[in-house]
């Protein structure tokens, strides 16, 4: 059993800028795709970002490309999202995802989450 922890969020200007990390214990996140997913109040969770094991391969939805970075730390066993340029439109609980192997689109291929952060981007 992996279990992943979220950390970083919080209430941001828009236009600001807030670092989500995703941790665990115990076992190397080395051997599985990760995924960021966020769920606005009333809406589908979406995918945001996805890294592949060896971050050959990386993924981000339209809305957020040129402004959210998405890194890998294995020595730190952590996988970052950096958002930049913050939009109120990006306001939703953040959750990180795992799953063996390379990554789908799909939040429900994914196997193991994260309990959520909370981002809010208001003025």
């Amino acid at each position: 059993q992996l279990q992943l922890v979220e950390s970083g969020g919080g209430l941001v200007q828009p236009g600001g800028s807030l670092r989500l990390s995703c941790g665990t214990s115990g076992r190397t996140l080395d051997y599985y795709a990760i995924g960021w997913f966020r769920q606005a109040p009333g809406k589908e969770r979406e995918v945001v970002s996805c890294v592949s094991a060896n971050s050959g391969m990386i993924y981000y939805t339209d809305s957020v490309k040129g402004r959210f970075t998405i890194s890998r730390n294995n020595t730190k066993n952590t996988v970052t999202l950096q958002m930049d340029g913050l939009k109120p439109e990006d306001t939703g609980v953040y959750y990180c995802a795992a799953r063996p192997g390379n990554y789908r689109l799909s939040w429900r291929s994914f196997t193991f989450w994260g309990q959520g952060t909370q981002v809010t981007v208001s003025s």
